[in-house]
């Protein structure tokens, strides 16, 4: 038989649809592909939809930021407002904000697409900002993650921007007073913060072309570096495949879950429109940023109880806390004819530096104290981590304190109370509020794997109180499962690491330091239970006599 008899014959697609499809697949090869990645595997848990939840923000503020974009006007020329919004008719004002306005009350749905816009927004954020909390707290950043991590920092701090950079578009009074407190720290920085201010405002503030400027930002820049860093973050995901949490049949060599197609291409495309909906609704149910109650951007009116957005009002916060004078001591001096104001530049700028350095440094300082350079696929649970744990909620415990101080006027009229002790106790827990917050959860991660131990040794508590035959009252035991066990003794507990010595046979002091810094991570330590004290509880006997008969049935699950 010939070789031209047994080739097999060129598959003829039978529809329209079908020979476009194979024309494209035979030229671009998609077939593969999608064969290649319909076959990623996905581990299935609650904790991972907040990732999905960004993503899927991003998408609808893409949609609705579009939609605005076809009317807003980012011209900070003088116009008389001719509108159907009565109370301001007529007003003078900036051509951005009117044709805010416009958008509000004249455009179709506009209104709508507004507060989806921003909506989207604050959930894009803090739905961001909760994925990061997880991947810390559960060691997602660890090797090969650490450049994902990075990443994921850069996306929290350019959601940061694109939000700061809308919410100052329309020109409103709420957003200009946040654009003056931005004015001021620019200006707060020493030789150069004059210059840079006139530059990006044009001119003396408000200047005439800040409003444009942070348009051309707002849709253009951020969002295209936002969408680069999405497409490296998900890269990164497939490259390095999906973390998973710890049981029975998982370890750093597999993956166990679903196959991204069809089951989780079904659940994304779902919790999508789940996702638009909840959104949709709070848009048409719940007024934000109602622009027509502060009225134009005047510069000499500052309103009280405005807030920036609250992923910026760390910042604002700070500044409030940030005293002029302590005793004698001022933070404003002149030095060769400049002012330096550091009352302005300190907080202004040091919190965010220290939050922002920490968080892009903390796996390879991790690694450093732990010597620990091997692949993480299986996250680890927050309570078998107490230091780490400790630090996360620390740094929180600092962010919020902050967040908190920015609404102290808030606090002190809605209490009733003097808005000068408001300051002094928030001062307070700037400084010792993380310091408790510290000692607290770590104490509690050690209460709680003690607790584990106990229970993988002994059972789960069944408050049956019995009588033995010799007079002694004991509390039965229900035994766990296999699964339920291996959750609670399947992880390392390591211990300090001493200082050793180089290749030449020195200690270094670098190498006491990390010494030092290990024995602070892993000094308070409960060691799950070996499977030498598992064997021998479970061999003890000692409930094993109750369990029988009706009792067994009872006891079980």
């Amino acid at each position: 038989m010939s070789a031209s008899s047994t080739a097999e014959a060129p598959f003829v697609p039978k529809t329209k649809v079908g020979s476009f499809t194979n024309f494209v697949d035979e030229r671009v090869g998609g077939s593969g592909i999608l064969r290649e990645f319909g076959r990623k595997v996905f581990p299935d848990h609650w904790s991972f939809m907040f990732g999905e939840v960004a993503l899927y923000s991003f998408v609808i503020l893409l949609m609705s930021g579009t939609f605005l974009t076809f009317f807003f006007d980012p011209s900070m020329a003088e116009t008389h407002y001719q509108g159907s919004y009565t109370p301001l008719y007529n007003v003078e004002m900036s051509v951005a904000y009117s044709s805010s306005l416009n958008i509000s009350f004249d455009v179709r749905g506009g209104l709508f697409m507004r507060q989806v816009h921003h909506w989207a927004a604050l959930l894009f954020v803090a739905s961001l900002g909760v994925h990061m909390l997880r991947v810390f707290f559960t060691g997602a950043f660890r090797k090969p993650r650490e450049m994902n991590w990075v990443v994921g920092g850069v996306l929290l701090i350019l959601a940061m921007a694109a939000g700061f950079t809308g919410y100052s578009l329309p020109d409103d009074l709420l957003s200009g007073n946040g654009l003056r407190i931005i004015d001021g720290v620019i200006k707060s920085i020493p030789v150069i913060g004059t210059y840079i201010s006139f530059f990006l405002f044009g001119g003396e503030f408000p200047g005439t072309a800040i409003i444009g400027r942070l348009y051309v930002l707002h849709i253009l820049l951020v969002p295209a570096l936002i969408l680069l860093m999405i497409v490296i973050h998900l890269f990164m995901v497939v490259v390095h495949k999906h973390t998973q949490y710890p049981g029975p049949g998982r370890n750093d060599g597999n993956v166990v879950g679903y196959p991204l197609g069809p089951v989780y291409a079904a659940k994304a495309g779902g919790f999508f429109f789940i996702v638009f909906g909840v959104l949709a609704l709070m848009a048409a149910a719940f007024t934000i940023n109602p622009i027509w109650n502060y009225g134009p951007y005047d510069p000499s009116p500052v309103s009280a109880g405005t807030q920036p957005d609250w992923y910026i009002g760390f910042v604002d916060g700070a500044l409030r806390l940030m005293p002029g004078v302590i005793n004698d001591f001022h933070f404003e001096w002149v030095i060769f004819g400049r002012v330096l104001t550091l009352n302005v530049l300190l907080p202004a700028l040091v919190p965010a530096g220290i939050i922002f350095t920490v968080l892009f440094m903390y796996p390879w300082i991790e690694r450093w104290v732990t010597k620990d350079n091997r692949e993480h696929h299986v996250l680890d649970r927050p309570r078998n981590v107490p230091t780490r744990t400790a630090i996360g909620v620390a740094g929180f415990t600092w962010y919020c304190v902050m967040w908190a101080a920015a609404g102290s006027d808030l606090i002190a009229t809605h209490f009733h109370v003097s808005l000068n002790d408001v300051t002094y106790w928030l001062r307070t827990l700037f400084f010792i509020g993380p310091v408790i917050a510290f000692i607290v959860t770590k104490r509690i991660a050690l209460a709680l794997q003690r607790k584990d131990r106990e229970i993988a040794l002994h059972g789960r508590e069944t408050g049956r109180i019995v009588r033995l035959p010799h007079g002694e009252f004991i509390e039965v035991h229900a035994p766990l499962d296999e699964y339920k066990r291996y959750k609670l003794v399947g992880f390392e507990s390591p211990a300090p690491l001493p200082a050793e010595p180089n290749e030449h046979g020195v200690v270094t002091s670098k190498e006491k330091r990390r010494a030092a810094l290990s024995r602070w991570f892993f000094e308070d330590r409960v060691a799950p239970a070996t499977p030498a004290e598992l064997e021998a509880a479970h061999a003890h006997g000692h409930h094993e006599a109750i369990e029988a008969g009706e009792d067994q049935k009872s006891l079980s699950h």
